[in-house]
C-alpha cells in the first residue's frame, strides 16, 4: 500500500513510518510542518528506504495538501499532525486550534476531493485514519472505562481542540461518506518520545540529579500504552476497521503518575545508579489547571473485532524505556539542549511552581 502520513515526525507518527516501512513493506509519504517537537532522527531507521519519502508540509496549506496527494497517490491517510502537550495548551491555545481543527478539517477536504476522483474500485478501498485521545472523554471517577460510547467532556485547551477534530472526522464521513476511521488511545510512552512528557522527562530528569516534579498528590490515574503496541492497532483499524466507527485503544495498565515515577526510579536505581535512591528526587508540585483525574480505556472492540492485544506491560515497557534512553543519548540530548530543558510548562501567571 501507498500511505500518506500526516505527523510522521513525531513520536507517534514515527513509530508509525518505521512500523510500515521497516517492518511491513509499505510505501510512506510523511507531511510534517516539523514544529518544536518533530525530530526527522527519529526516521534515521528507515530514511535512506526508497519506500519512504518526507516532504515538509503544513496541514493548513490547502494547496500544500493537494500537491502531496496529486504526487503520492495514497491509497489510504493516517492523519497524526497534532499539537499535543496539555501544558502548552493551557499557555497558549491558538496553535491548537490552527493544527487540530484547522489543519484537520483541510485535510479532510483534501482528502475528499482527491477520493472522490478516484477510480470506483480504489475509492471503495480508500481509507481515512483520524488518530485521537482518550482525552476528549474527560475525566472518570474511581470505576468504569472509557467505550466509544462514553460522550465527550473535554476538560484542556488541547483535549477540546481533540474532540472538535474528532467531530469533523465523523462529519466527513456521514455528509460526505469519506469512508473514515476513527482511532482513540490511552497515554502511549517508549523510545523517541519528545522529553517534556511525563516518562520522558523523568528519565532525563533522573539521570541529571534533577528534581522529578509530579503534579499535586501524584494520584492521577492513566492507562499506558507502549507505542509500538498502539501502531500495531492503528494498521489494524485502517486495515480492518468499519468506516464510520470508532476504536479506543488501551494497555490495560492503568497507574498512577506518583507510581510510574516510583518505577522509573526503581528501573534508574538499578541500571545507572547514583549516589542516593532516585526517590530522593521526587518533589510534589502545584497541580495543573483542568486536570483530569483518571482515565482508562476498554479496548475490547478492538480487540475483539481486530484481534489486537497489547503485547507489553507496564513494567516491560518501562524497562525498555529506560533502557533505550540510556543508550540513545545522541538522540534526545540535541532535543534536552536546544528545544526543552526540562522547565514547567503550562502555569497560569497568577500560580507558583511549588514544591
Amino acid at each position: 500500500m501507498k500511505v500518506l502520513v500526516t505527523g510522521g515526525a513525531g513520536f507517534i507518527g514515527s513509530a508509525v513510518c518505521r512500523h510500515l516501512v521497516g517492518d511491513l513493506g509499505h510505501e510512506v509519504v510523511n507531511l510534517d510542518k516539523l514544529t518544536y517537537a518533530a525530530c526527522l532522527a527519529s526516521l534515521d531507521p528507515i530514511a535512506a528506504n526508497p519506500r519512504y519519502r518526507f516532504v515538509k508540509t503544513d496541514i493548513c496549506d490547502r494547496a500544500a495538501l493537494d500537491r502531496a496527494f496529486a504526487e503520492a497517490g495514497p491509497d489510504a491517510v493516517m492523519h497524526l499532525a497534532a499539537e499535543s502537550h496539555v501544558d502548552r495548551s493551557i499557555a497558549g491555545a491558538g496553535d491548537f486550534i490552527a493544527t487540530n481543527l484547522v489543519g484537520t478539517y483541510t485535510l479532510l477536504e483534501a482528502a475528499r476531493a482527491y477520493w472522490s476522483a478516484l477510480p470506483a474500485a480504489r475509492r471503495e478501498a480508500f481509507r481515512f485514519l483520524h488518530v485521537s485521545t482518550d482525552e476528549v472523554y474527560g475525566s472518570l471517577g474511581e470505576t468504569g472505562l472509557f467505550t466509544e460510547e462514553t460522550p465527550y467532556d473535554p476538560s484542556s485547551p488541547y483535549s477540546a481542540s481533540k474532540a472538535g477534530s474528532d467531530h469533523l472526522a465523523t462529519a466527513w464521513h456521514r455528509t460526505y461518506g469519506l469512508p473514515v476511521v476513527i482511532s482513540n488511545c490511552s497515554n502511549n510512552y517508549g523510545p523517541y518520545h519528545f522529553p517534556e512528557k511525563l516518562i520522558p522527562l523523568m528519565i532525563l530528569n533522573g539521570l541529571e540529579g534533577r528534581d522529578l516534579p509530579v503534579y499535586g498528590d501524584g494520584g492521577n490515574v492513566r492507562d499506558w500504552l507502549y507505542v509500538e503496541d498502539h501502531v500495531r492497532a492503528l494498521w489494524l483499524i485502517l486495515t480492518r476497521g468499519q468506516p464510520g466507527r470508532k476504536y479506543n485503544v488501551g494497555g490495560r495498565n492503568e497507574r498512577t503518575n506518583l507510581q510510574i515515577v516510583e518505577a522509573i526510579c526503581g528501573h534508574l536505581d538499578r541500571l545507572a545508579p547514583a549516589n542516593h535512591p532516585h526517590r530522593d528526587q521526587i518533589r510534589f508540585v502545584t497541580d495543573r489547571p483542568g486536570h483530569d483525574r483518571r482515565y482508562a480505556i476498554d479496548p475490547t472492540r478492538t480487540e475483539t473485532e481486530l484481534g489486537w492485544r497489547a503485547s507489553e506491560s507496564v513494567e516491560s515497557g518501562l524497562e525498555k524505556t529506560v533502557r533505550w534512553y540510556l543508550d540513545n543519548a545522541a538522540w534526545w540530548r540535541p532535543l534536552r539542549e536546544t528545544r526543552y530543558g526540562g522547565e514547567r510548562l503550562g502555569l497560569l501567571q497568577t500560580q507558583e511552581t511549588g514544591g
